[in-house]
């Protein structure tokens, strides 16, 4: 094969040596109840040998709303950690070392304030900004397509993206400012030459809507990260790494003129597939993501997170959490594969799907452009309409038992569920509600007032609204507080 790793167009891998050099980071995404409790998992993850954090947001939080807000009710602390201020940013890394650790915020419409909290965490710790390394998804496109997790109207939406971008590119050189993700468009039902397809498309009005704010393709592009899915068809996961890296690469250079190799790279995270876990027999999980891990590795992945085979049913538990790293630590240390440089190639049949999979999402993105591009093919309803119709056939191979799933349509057993589960601190929401009174309490409220007052009379100009969101955080305005002075200048996505 005449194409090596580390050179373009990147399909064998994006650095000459891969894993020989560096192994990827191992992450393991993890948050819930409150604050105090997810700083315990995490710091219990690192001494484990986690790398890099991955933070999981309640529902309030990723859609703007305290946790004292009457749409929190019922959601606070249940699928993820509640944030309200910088004083929760704080709680939540205690005695954790910013400089050492890669922090991922899976967070999207209220990226920018998660961001602002954790600017000044860095800044009360005396940690300059350009030491800081990590990622916020703050990926708004695949939450109008697929999870419905926004707030804002798609142009303000993307204005905030563009904004941080900007921000990020002067004052944050090591950290990522995107991660655009494929992996929800799959857990959705789509194929995996649509999870590709349909996040390069979102990919490509990113930056193209970065260039028309003036932003250079050749810098920001660096900084562009991507966030996969990893399912069950083992060669064909493993193709489709492969392929991503080449058509991202070739998109950058052809599509964006990009000339300089790094911003044309396609580095991705992945996720071992949440779908894929069954409730039935929950211990053959466990084999599940062994092997979808494995196709990440052996895909060139530079970032991973195993699901924990009990997430079926429940937040993981610290058991179930240590069996998923020790997943990873096992393909990274005993299996040998690491010693090689994308070791399947020249295989003929995973060269083949390399090659169909390209084809199958060129095919993919031309049918997006012909709709205008993935803004006007979300706002009709194409792809969503596209995702639907890959699920529900999916669905219907598992109901005619032409897909088999062990333990769910065949090798069925009666059983009881007899296994320990991650239980919700009952005592934590009311922790929670006491520590937002006491805060709004004991704060400058002339400050909040006057930092609120600020940020909302920048949204109506062309300033970048990243330093007013930091200078409200600064003054412990709340999330709530920063995300209702932006709903009433921008209005509500309904």
């Amino acid at each position: 094969m005449s194409k090596k790793p580390g050179k373009y167009p990147f399909t064998r891998g994006i650095y000459k040596e891969m894993y020989k050099d560096r192994l990827w980071t191992m992450r393991q995404y993890a948050g819930f109840t409150s604050a105090e409790e997810s700083n315990k998992r995490y710091r219990y993850l690192i001494d484990q040998g986690v790398a890099g954090l991955s933070v999981a947001f309640d529902l309030p939080t990723q859609i703007g709303y305290d946790s004292d807000h009457t749409m929190s009710e019922g959601e606070v602390g249940k699928v993820g950690v509640p944030i309200v201020s910088k004083n929760d940013m704080e709680t939540l890394f205690k005695d954790i070392n910013l400089k050492k650790v890669s922090t991922s915020m899976t967070i999207n419409s209220t990226a920018a304030i998660l961001l602002a909290f954790y600017i000044v965490l860095a800044e009360k710790k005396g940690i300059s900004l350009d030491k800081l390394n990590g990622t916020i998804q703050n990926d708004i496109l695949k939450e109008f397509l697929v999870r419905g997790t926004y707030i804002y109207p798609p142009k303000q939406s993307m204005r905030l993206i563009t904004d941080i971008f900007s921000f990020c590119e002067n004052h944050m050189p090591k950290w990522n400012p995107i991660s655009i993700s494929g992996y929800h468009i799959r857990e959705a039902g789509s194929t995996a030459a649509q999870e590709i397809g349909f996040t390069f498309a979102n990919g490509i009005a990113y930056v193209q809507a970065a260039i028309e704010k003036g932003l250079d393709p050749n810098k920001f592009g660096r900084r562009l990260s991507f966030f996969f899915n990893s399912h069950n068809g083992f060669l064909e996961e493993i193709a489709k790494f492969r392929a991503a890296r080449e058509i991202w690469a070739k998109i950058m250079k052809n599509r964006f003129n990009v000339s300089d190799e790094k911003a044309m790279l396609c580095r991705f995270h992945v996720q071992t597939g949440g779908s894929t876990l069954t409730a039935q027999q929950v211990e053959n999980n466990i084999a599940r993501t062994t092997i979808q891990a494995l196709s990440a590795v052996l895909g060139g992945a530079q970032s991973l997170h195993t699901n924990s085979f009990d997430e079926a049913l429940a937040l993981p538990t610290i058991n179930s959490a240590k069996i998923a790293l020790r997943t990873q630590q096992i393909i990274a240390h005993e299996t040998g594969v690491t010693n090689y440089v994308d070791p399947l190639a020249n295989s003929e049949q995973v060269e083949e799907l390399t090659k169909k999979m390209i084809d199958d999402v060129r095919y993919i993105l031309e049918e997006v452009d012909n709709k205008g591009g993935a803004i006007d093919a979300i706002k009709d309803g194409w792809i969503q309409d596209e995702i639907s119709n890959s699920s529900y056939k999916f669905q219907q191979s598992i109901d005619a038992k032409e897909k088999i799933v062990v333990g769910l349509n065949k090798y069925i057993e009666d059983e009881e569920i007899d296994i320990n589960l991650q239980k919700i601190e009952e005592n934590a929401l009311k922790k929670q509600l006491a520590e937002i009174k006491n805060l709004k309490n004991n704060r400058d409220n002339a400050e909040v007032k006057s930092k609120i007052n600020s940020l909302e009379l920048c949204t109506q100009t062309n300033e970048n609204l990243m330093p007013k969101i930091i200078d409200a955080a600064r003054a412990e305005c709340t999330l709530g507080e920063i995300s209702d002075a932006m709903r009433r200048s921008f209005g509500e996505y309904k």
